[in-house]
């Protein structure tokens, strides 16, 4: 039994040796066997395979190892100047040949994460419409309200692990996408399996269509989703309750929903509404907030201090802004024992009509109302900078800033790149080479006075993959804060001194499998710990169980 699920046909690294069939319906032989991406090996079917499948004559006759292809496949790619049409070429490898896809991914994945995920993806979902060839993933539009369970039945594959799902509404800092927003989970879905080991036939990618209110889309003859303004409401509360109901008739109790790119005030009263029935994750409050937190636990090693010494001054009370905030609290109320009411008030926020106070609290949406402490009414940031004299400064619209004596902490963390609030250069300009930077989206190494300055990158990627991997390895049901906390514990225990004399706050991602791994360990503990895992007996070492478990994207020998 390996990664959760039983008979994985030869998927994770523990099974790399065993011979395996290639079945489909039947076993997939011939023509048949060269259009299916889960088997296809193209030109490294070895003499014995070509004749046993009945493939002699359909390949040319050299014989290719992976390397080779992958050494093809890799110079072919960077003949591209336009990373859209990377993205293209790498689709189009997903669709014919799943296992070398992600050997290149896992292979070169500080290369090509910035064209699977942000910035390229940004681009690739507002122009999906033009790009669309092969659908992945699912589509569910109010068209089949009332038969979600039968469309969910019409997916192929029955035991799935994770979904990623989203309605369009607020993608990466693009706005509404609508239908074409189903490039945010394919792209995070292809991440879970190179970069968590999670199974690709174990994930499914999910778009709910309830509409679009992007006039250019609702006017381009080629849009792809349903042309009617957004539906709102009680319409909609239906659509995504019988979504819920139906994911947990046909998957069970242990598959994880995953919220992408809703809008606010939809993504906060989703995550509360299904958070005790259901094991959902938002990885735009809570996988962000994990990030931020570990980026600040690494840098205090850095600056020095403890989390409870600071005072914090948010920019941006929206889902990552609030999520973070919250996080922080969580953290410095179990190092200090003191209760979480107390610990938030060391955290102030700012939105767009100023600091939020106490007397503002009846108007606030209610995600804002915990932050909403004693204080006179502060119209800008500015002006709240002067009256609350932050330590620490974060922009989740926006800038993050930590104002030190010696070394200021820049957290810029909106995506893609475009939205970014500061460059990298302006950053360590401006900090006359002191600053630690950090951007949601990728920002090339930079130059000044003479010294390398490379940026990192408070990217999701890092928290996500091993958080999921930790949920399916322990069998948990519900996701509880305190593993938030330990994956964020985790993800800052694997940044090392030689980052830190960069000036680097995360590590490499050239590491990333083994930094899921080490995540997943830590969460899946804290899940056995708090009653939550339903997977017994707890496997002895974490660490190594989850990377056996974890899939393996070599060629199979077929018998």
């Amino acid at each position: 039994m390996m990664n959760g699920v039983e008979k994985t046909n030869g998927e994770d690294l523990a099974t790399e040796e065993q011979l395996i069939t290639p079945w489909t319906v039947s076993v997939a032989s011939g023509y048949t066997l060269l259009r299916d991406p889960r088997h296809n090996k193209g030109l490294a079917f070895t003499e014995n395979e070509r004749d046993a499948h009945y493939l002699r004559g359909l390949l040319p006759p050299a014989l290719m190892t992976q390397e080779l292809q992958e050494k093809k496949l890799m110079h072919n790619l960077r003949q591209y100047e336009v990373p859209l049409q990377r993205y293209m070429a790498l689709t189009e490898l997903q669709e014919r040949n799943e296992r070398l896809f992600y050997k290149l991914l896992i292979d070169n994945v500080e290369e090509l994460l910035p064209i699977v995920y942000t910035p390229t993806v940004g681009e690739a979902c507002q122009k999906f419409g033009s790009i669309f060839r092969r659908p992945q993933g699912l589509y569910i539009s109010l068209k089949e309200k009332g038969k979600i369970l039968e469309v969910l039945k019409n997916w192929p594959v029955r035991t799935v692990q994770v979904i990623v799902v989203t309605d369009g509404e607020r993608i990466l800092g693009l706005g509404d996408l609508g239908c074409q927003g189903m490039g945010i989970p394919v792209g995070k879905l292809s991440l879970y399996t190179a970069l968590g080991g999670l199974r690709p036939s174990a994930c499914l990618p999910v778009t709910i269509d309830v509409g679009t209110n992007n006039e250019k889309l609702l006017d381009n003859e080629f849009y792809i989703g349903l042309r009617q303004k957004r539906t709102r409401g009680k319409e909609y509360e239906d659509l995504l309750e019988e979504f819920m109901s139906a994911v947990k008739q046909n998957y069970g109790e242990k598959v994880i929903v995953q919220f992408e790119d809703f809008a606010n005030h939809n993504a906060f009263e989703l995550l509360a509404k299904y958070r005790a029935s259901h094991l959902v994750f938002n990885d735009d409050i809570q996988g962000t907030a994990s990030v931020v937190l570990a980026g600040l636990l690494a840098a205090l090693k850095l600056v020095g201090g403890a989390l409870a010494d600071h005072r914090f001054l948010f920019l941006g009370a929206g889902e990552a802004g609030t999520g973070i905030a919250e996080l922080i609290a969580l953290e410095i109320s179990k190092q200090t024992k003191a209760p979480l009411e107390e610990t938030r008030k060391k955290i102030w926020l700012v939105d767009s009509k100023g600091l939020i106070v106490s007397s503002r609290r009846e108007s606030l949406q209610h995600f804002k109302k915990p932050w909403a402490h004693d204080h006179e009414p502060v119209k800008g940031l500015l002006d709240a900078v002067k009256a609350i004299k932050p330590t620490v400064l974060i922009g989740s619209s926006g800038v993050g800033k930590t104002f030190t004596k010696e070394k200021p902490l820049i957290l810029a963390l909106s995506n893609p790149t475009s939205q970014s609030e500061c460059t990298a250069e302006e950053a360590y300009t401006w900090s006359k080479g002191r600053a630690i930077f950090a951007s949601g989206s990728p920002f090339d190494p930079v130059e000044y006075n003479r010294k390398v300055f490379v940026p990192g990158q408070a990217n999701n990627a890092y928290i996500f993959p091993g958080f999921g991997l930790g949920l399916i390895m322990s069998g948990a049901i519900r996701v509880h804060d305190d593993m938030l906390l330990a994956a964020s514990e985790a993800l800052a225990a694997q940044v090392k001194q030689e980052n830190f004399d960069k000036g680097l706050i995360y590590p490499p991602f050239s590491n990333i499998r083994n930094i899921s791994a080490n995540i997943a360990a830590k969460v899946a503990a804290k899940a056995y710990e708090l009653g939550l895992a339903s997977r017994l007996p707890r496997p002895k070492d974490l660490v190594k169980y989850a990377e056996s478990c974890m899939y393996s994207p070599i060629y199979r020998s077929y018998r």
